[in-house]
């Protein structure tokens, strides 16, 4: 299993916003990203990914999981984007915010701590354990 994490505005789509979705879960559409549309084409069923919320709160607030494999983005006719589905799993107990992470020398090499403006990464296994420890959640 591999992690990952999704930064999305919060006033556009929101971790209640996923949580609403149910079992449904949600195409993580509208990437316009090169290099974020390759994430997502790595990514396989199962895999977790962090759901961040940028701007303001600047923050991990939840866990999701992918429920579909990369697949042409619903909301573009253009053939090279893709996007894969995702499902809430859980909340974190507290929030994990940004400056968290920079302050945390375990968390140096977080792709959120030195690019925090790519809205899909990769997580390592030792930065999601670090990651949920700080925000008391079971990883």
């Amino acid at each position: 299993m591999a992690y990952w994490l999704f930064k999305s505005e919060p006033s556009t789509w929101s971790w209640d916003d996923q949580v609403a979705r149910g079992d449904a879960g949600e195409e993580w559409d509208g990437v316009r990203n090169y290099q974020a549309r390759n994430f997502m084409r790595e990514m396989k069923l199962g895999d977790l990914g962090f759901f961040y919320h940028s701007q303001s709160e600047k923050a991990v607030v939840g866990i999701a999981e992918v429920i579909a494999e990369a697949h042409p983005d619903s909301s573009t006719d253009d053939d090279r984007w893709e996007c894969v589905d995702i499902k809430a799993i859980r909340p974190f107990t507290r929030p994990v915010t940004l400056d968290m992470c920079k302050s945390d020398a375990r968390l140096k090499e977080m792709v959120l701590v030195n690019n925090s403006r790519l809205s899909v990464q990769p997580v390592t296994d030792d930065e999601w354990r670090i990651v949920c420890e700080l925000g008391q959640t079971k990883a």
